[in-house]
């Protein structure tokens, strides 16, 4: 099948990978040298203008970071939503608003577009083995349809609905997420305090029943010290930015989102801004004078 892909980032370029190995087509939509380059790299054929996408493409992806760049590429004359024609597909794998991912909808449907909204939960290290989930959103007959794509990247894929559930589905993951950094990182200041070694508290929670696949992902990222962003506090912060957001307009209460959001607000204004999301790690053992000689 014909692919197009607008996102060769961090997730996005792996993914792609993943179709293109599975023996489909890539048309990449790169504007600069560097996105020409990765694709060229990649073995995909590139363009620079939507029109030109559209035209090579069966079916179109997107991998971007937030409402305003899916928004540039739907809204528009020569924006992606005005060139695809009746029978294509669009597939948006993104972390964006219920708001902004209907009026995408709204756009598509009048020009007879199926529109799949498959944002994914995983690291870049699961997506460059295709073991990603998605959870989907869309007409229950396009997915169907599509899920074959999908399968490339994916372990598994949960059908949530016919309209924004998934863009739901994602906040409420990638609260757990945040969360889970801030919890983890009181909980291991504490132990500090009580003379217990990072590592082996660390050992211990890992091996416990609060354990997870995202604290055994993060585990020698902590123990290290070293947090290279895999999901940066930035990215967190627009998430969390949405959730209370939405929750505010759906009367949804979100307490523990809001108090968490501001730990990341810390971070951000220390410097961590690209940082790992779990460098809240760091920070709360600072807070605690944890390796600190006592006064």
């Amino acid at each position: 099948m014909r692919i197009g892909w607008i996102g060769l980032g961090k997730m996005g370029l792996p993914m792609s990978r993943r179709l293109h190995e599975a023996g489909h087509t890539i048309t990449a939509y790169a504007r600069n040298d560097a996105g020409r380059k990765r694709a060229t790299d990649n073995g995909y054929q590139h363009v620079s203008a939507m029109s030109a996408l559209a035209e090579n493409a069966d079916i179109v992806f997107t991998a971007i970071s937030d409402d305003a760049a899916l928004l540039e590429i739907a809204v528009g004359d020569d924006a992606l939503a005005a060139q695809l024609r009746a029978g294509q597909s669009w597939i948006d794998t993104s972390t964006v608003s219920p708001s902004a991912s209907n009026l995408v909808a709204k756009r598509l449907e009048a020009r007879n577009v199926s529109y799949l909204r498959a944002p994914i939960s995983g690291s870049t290290a699961l997506a460059a083995a295709g073991t990603l989930t998605t959870m989907v959103s869309g007409p229950r007959a396009d997915f169907e349809r599509l899920q074959p794509l999908l399968e490339a990247y994916t372990r598994r894929q949960f059908y949530l609905g016919d309209g924004e559930q998934s863009r739901y589905m994602k906040l409420a993951v990638n609260a757990m997420v945040g969360a889970t950094a801030a919890l983890l990182a009181e909980s291991l200041a504490f132990s500090g305090k009580g003379g217990i070694e990072l590592e082996a508290a660390m050992e211990v929670i890992c091996d416990s029943a609060v354990t997870s696949p995202l604290i055994q992902y993060k585990r020698a990222m902590i123990v290290e010290g070293k947090y290279e962003p895999a999901f940066a506090v930035s990215q967190i912060m627009k998430d969390l930015d949405i959730l209370l957001d939405v929750g505010r307009g759906n009367h949804a209460p979100q307490p523990l989102a809001a108090q968490i959001r501001q730990q990341f607000e810390s971070a951000y204004l220390h410097g961590h801004g690209e940082r790992d999301l779990f460098v809240l790690v760091k920070e709360m053992a600072e807070l605690a004078g944890i390796g600190k000689e006592p006064a």
